[in-house]
């Protein structure tokens, strides 16, 4: 286990995966209903897409931890091709093979713990899962949303030149196609989102 600014890092186990998947189907809901994302989450479409992630071999959970132990934030990672295959068929489609790749499906983390270098360990530690399993890349996708959305917070800084310094540059035409529904949504609606990758 790691520690950064009073947040505490460890990879799961298999076993520590199957016991932290209801954790982390609540920090998703939590964190992903804010933009860009918009995501009006539930516990049945959760429960569905937690436990085909979790059933991956190559799955990886990085928890973040308070001192008082509790999962305040956490990053996942797989095979690109134990993913869904709206992930998949965007790499096969650009001439990439998508049993190279490892994918880091996503990173969340509860407001009040953000700016203590989450981000960067959340990275770290899942690239160095992926290079443990053989993988010589990594990638991952972001969710694109009109600059003129009226959900569109004022201050909202995007994580581009985040990502950029840690290696990633987006793959150019290379974009998925995912669904889920949307705050205000009646059901769920298609949304693109941009590949970034980098080597590892």
């Amino acid at each position: 286990m790691t520690a950064s600014a009073d947040l505490h890092y460890s990879v799961l186990s298999p076993a520590g995966i199957a016991a932290a998947l209801a954790d982390l189907a609540q920090l998703r809901i939590a964190v992903f209903a804010a933009w860009p994302y918009l995501y009006d989450g539930d516990a049945d479409y959760e429960a569905g897409y937690l436990s085909r992630f979790a059933a991956s071999p190559g799955a990886v959970v990085v928890a973040a931890r308070d001192d008082a132990g509790r999962m305040v934030g956490a990053a996942t990672a797989a095979p690109l091709t134990d993913h869904a295959e709206e992930f998949a068929a965007p790499f096969a489609g650009a001439g990439l093979d998508p049993d190279q790749f490892f994918y880091l499906a996503e990173s969340v983390l509860l407001p009040e713990f953000r700016g203590r270098g989450a981000g960067r360990a959340f990275f770290q530690l899942r690239e160095a899962a992926g290079r443990a399993q053989g993988f010589g890349r990594a990638a991952f996708a972001s969710v694109i949303r009109p600059a003129d959305h009226p959900a569109r917070p004022d201050a909202y800084l995007p994580l581009d030149p985040f990502w950029r310094r840690l290696g990633y540059q987006p793959l150019v035409g290379v974009r998925a196609e995912f669904s889920w529904r949307d705050i205000g949504e009646a059901q769920e609606s298609s949304k693109p989102l941009q590949v970034w990758c980098r080597d590892l």
